[in-house]
């Protein structure tokens, strides 16, 4: 439970983090429009933060943290976020600053963010299953 508390708490601080990155950094470069950058504060407090503190609900209630389902969905979850995020950052500070990118760094950047997407679904899947093997069980 203090994991996941902890694991909650940690998105918190770096999603608020990523929200006052994204406006001083706009606003520093003299940016205005539309950027990558908006996306990780509300990635890290939807998906970080929030999902977090509802998995504490069901392991509050059930064995769902022994599970080894659980662990495995922990594990790529917290691979996959940091990971999609950290391509949205990098997309909206090649954005925010100009930067011209060839072909095949958009392209590797674009496929570094798909890999990410396609660790969390696994990541998510994974959770679904444990999340069915605990309530499917004969003491719920």
């Amino acid at each position: 439970m203090k994991k996941l508390w902890n694991l909650s708490f940690t998105y918190f601080i770096l999603g608020i983090a990523s929200g006052i990155f994204y406006r001083e950094y706009t606003k520093y470069m003299g940016f205005e429009g539309r950027t990558a950058l908006a996306y990780p504060h509300l990635h890290l407090l939807v998906l970080g933060m929030m999902l977090f503190l509802i998995l504490m609900l069901f392991c509050q209630q059930t064995s769902l943290a022994d599970s080894r389902k659980f662990k495995v969905f922990l594990i790529l979850y917290n691979i996959g976020l940091p990971f999609m995020v950290i391509m949205l950052y990098v997309r909206g500070i090649a954005q925010v600053s100009a930067a011209s990118l060839g072909q095949a760094a958009n392209a590797a950047i674009s496929g570094l963010a798909g890999i990410a997407h396609i660790i969390i679904t696994i990541a998510l899947v994974i959770l679904f299953l444990a999340l069915r093997d605990e309530y499917a069980s004969p003491r719920h």
